[in-house]
This record gives C-alpha cells, sequence and structure tokens, in this order.
C-alpha cells in the first residue's frame, strides 16, 4: 500500500482506466480467522478509495479458494461473512458504490468435498449471498473461475444469469476458464495456432451467449 496514491496517478497518467486488488480467504474448520478478514478487507477498501480518488474504476476483488473438503453450506457462510466485511470497509472509507465492481467467486462446495452442488444450488447459495450482502448500489458482479473447468463455470454462469429481477449485472472475469482449452489445444506447438485461437474464441463466445440468456 505504500506509495499506491502516487502510483496510481501515474498509471492514470499513462491511461489505465481501472484496476484490481485481489485478497484471498481459504476455507478451514479454523480459517479464514477474523483478524485476517477484517485486515483484506480493510486492504481492499484503502485500495479502492485510492483509486477513485485518482480516478480510476477499481474492480474489488475478494476470492474465496475452493481448495478443501468443505460443503456448499461452508462456503456461503464464509462468502457471506467476507463480503458483509468487504462492503463495510467500503463505507467507512466512502467509496462511491456505483464507480466499482465487484469481482468474486460462486458460492461452491469444496474441491475434495464428497458431494458436490449441482448448478440449481450453486445459484441458489450464491444469489442468498449476494442479496445478503452487495448492496444494489453496485452497477456489476464479474464472476472467477479458479478451480472450475471452462464447461462447469460456463454452466454455473448461465443459471446464474437467467435468474430474475436481480439489481445487479452479472458477467464473467474468467481466467483459467478462458485459458485452460486454448492452452490445451496449443501445447507450446506453432502448427497448433489455429486450433488454440479457436477454442478460446469458442470458449468467449460460450461464456459471452451465457452472460446474455442465450444457448451457445
Amino acid at each position: 500500500m505504500d506509495g499506491l496514491r502516487e502510483r496510481l496517478a501515474t498509471y492514470r497518467g499513462l491511461g489505465a482506466r481501472f484496476t484490481k486488488w485481489r485478497a484471498v480467504f481459504a476455507i478451514s474448520p479454523r480459517f479464514p480467522t477474523r483478524r485476517a478478514i477484517e485486515a483484506n478487507c480493510w486492504g481492499l477498501a484503502s485500495f479502492a478509495a485510492l483509486s477513485q480518488e485518482a480516478g480510476l474504476v477499481p474492480i474489488v476483488e475478494p476470492e474465496v479458494l475452493m481448495d478443501g473438503p468443505h460443503s456448499l453450506a461452508r462456503c456461503e457462510e464464509v462468502t457471506t461473512d467476507v463480503l458483509k466485511n468487504v462492503f463495510n470497509a467500503l463505507f467507512e472509507q466512502q467509496v462511491e458504490l456505483e464507480g466499482m465492481l465487484l469481482k468474486t467467486g460462486m458460492v461452491l462446495s469444496g474441491s475434495e468435498a464428497t458431494e458436490q452442488a449441482n448448478p440449481a444450488q450453486i445459484t441458489a447459495a450464491t444469489l442468498r449471498c449476494f442479496r445478503r450482502t452487495v448492496p444494489a448500489a453496485v452497477p456489476g458482479i464479474v464472476f472467477l473461475s479458479g478451480g472450475q473447468s471452462s464447461q462447469a463455470a460456463t454452466t454455473r454462469l448461465s443459471a446464474l444469469c437467467r435468474a430474475p429481477h436481480l439489481p445487479w449485472k452479472l458477467s464473467f472475469s474468467f481466467g483459467r476458464a478462458l485459458q485452460a482449452p486454448a492452452i490445451k489445444a496449443w501445447r507450446g506447438k506453432p502448427e497448433n495456432v489455429r486450433a488454440a485461437q479457436k477454442a478460446l474464441y469458442d470458449c468467449a463466445r460460450r461464456n459471452g451467449a451465457a452472460v446474455r440468456s442465450q444457448s451457445s
């Protein structure tokens, strides 16, 4: 955080128009601790306030990791706690909610959980969590895809975007789910470049259709 105000002013002058700050929360019977949640949420809010001061749009990213055997209910509990603290800190630091985006994960079963939630259960838990924690003034929520396969992330995104009467625009800010099929097709070989480009295009098209509630 030291010197961030000055760096943001420099980046704005160089043409940047948005910023992103990521805080990671692991789930276990003991974690995340209260101190970890509060400290990281305060850092996210500080970054957002400084970004807006510099004329930049902050993308605030609290990521609750999928790693572990935890249940869907435990993920919802932790995600709800984290998001409540994020927005409490944003209010305290007078961040303009209309001028930011929230980037966060879906509420999911842990990657090692014996019982994996289906898309309908994920949609219900995720939207229940958001409705309890994310103010309607936030214009958009963009999902990350860490730990999910490309197909699973797209299927779950589609189910979420089909929910009616939401106050926020839902979209995707996928990294792994967009890149993995292209990297697999490419394999570092020049002769596979066209196939990798097609894989990336097809994946982006499917996710774009999911956001618009269209079939791909």
